[in-house]
């Protein structure tokens, strides 16, 4: 089977390429992709050595490199296993999504190399890691996350969303909105990446049926249980990271007295009892500014519209943003009851969810 992108060149020939390495014609398409040699992402990355490795993933590792130029970049190996194919599909899924969007909040693919059953894609260097790295885990990486910073992450993801999902033609779900999946740049600016499960809608599809894919605790219910993939299962995870950044929570936590309990539940206990304030991270919330206590709060509600079970209430992305910047206000909607993480039991065995 052959995969065709016109969308980037060889540098040798300047003519289109498909992910087999193979030349075909084809209209003329401007852009800034790189068909890489192995060779050369090898020397970039000095041998991808252990020293460089900067993550790793359900699909390979990733390491930093410096390219002949001088420009930094990050290179993400996939694993490949030829036989199931698995890791073929993620990286035809990742080129396809990436190939032309244009936006600030999303990670810039530079190209890529393919190379026998090596595949590698070449991005943008974050030099401040994933959101996940950076902010959760520890409260005194949470201290370094002021409102202000938190705010920015925060609308940085929903414009990203808001762009695949009604700018971008034909649309894309990315099916795996998590914090690791937020990159951070120097200025800790937000970068909305790995598009391996993304999918493509054109815009009379309402929703498509897929194999169960993306990470427990950001799965929508429903898409979990039925695979009934639609753009509201991204709305759904950008809500359970919403609660995640403005709560400083894990979404599952484990208490000796109380056992399991999951995010999305308390912040829909808490809203219910008139103190959803109790539940913003208790970091932001060390001096007496009640225009910062109003304001999380606030944006924990939009958290808990965007995680109701009811797909056809959860909002847009773009009145996401408006509610995010009070231009739309929260205070006169009703919150419906969320899907609870605990209904995820229900996911069909068949169904492979990777991490």
């Amino acid at each position: 089977m052959k995969f065709y992108f016109p969308c980037f060149r060889s540098i040798s020939d300047d003519k289109p390429v498909n992910v087999k390495g193979e030349q075909h014609t084809g209209a003329e398409m401007d852009t800034k992709f790189r068909l890489f040699s192995y060779d050369e992402l090898k020397v970039a990355s000095h041998g991808f050595s252990s020293k460089n490795k900067v993550g790793e993933g359900g699909f390979g590792a990733v390491y930093k490199a410096r390219l002949s130029d001088g420009t930094i970049v990050a290179i993400k190996v996939l694993s490949i296993e030829l036989e199931s194919m698995r890791g073929e599909r993620e990286f035809i899924s990742e080129m396809a999504a990436l190939c032309d969007v244009q936006h600030g909040n999303l990670v810039n693919l530079h190209g890529c190399c393919v190379e026998g059953a090596k595949r590698y894609l070449v991005y943008d260097y974050m030099e401040n890691n994933s959101l996940a790295y950076r902010f959760l885990g520890c409260e005194q990486n949470r201290i370094s996350f002021s409102w202000t910073r938190r705010k920015n992450v925060s609308l940085g993801v929903a414009k990203a969303l808001a762009y695949l999902h009604e700018e971008k033609n034909p649309h894309i779900v990315h099916r795996d909105i998590k914090a690791s999946n937020v990159l951070l740049d120097h200025n800790f600016n937000p970068k909305v990446a790995d598009f391996g499960l993304a999918r493509l809608f054109q815009d009379d599809t309402s929703h498509i049926s897929t194999r169960v894919a993306g990470t427990l605790g950001y799965l929508s219910p429903e898409y979990a249980v039925t695979g009934r993939l639609t753009r509201k299962s991204d709305v759904y995870s950008f809500g359970v990271l919403l609660l995640e950044i403005i709560s400083g929570r894990s979404i599952v936590d484990f208490d000796m007295e109380h056992g399991e309990h999951f995010l999305v539940d308390k912040a829909w206990e808490m809203y219910n009892c008139d103190r959803m304030v109790e539940l913003v991270d208790p970091v932001l919330l060390k001096g007496d500014d009640e225009r910062l206590r109003d304001e999380a709060v606030r944006f924990m509600k939009v958290g808990l519209l965007c995680v109701q079970e009811a797909t056809k209430l959860r909002p847009r992305m773009s009145a996401v943003i408006k509610m995010l910047t009070d231009e739309t206000s929260v205070e006169e909607v009703k919150i419906s009851r969320p899907g609870f993480l605990a209904d995820l039991m229900d996911v069909k065995i068949d169904q492979k969810i990777p991490s």
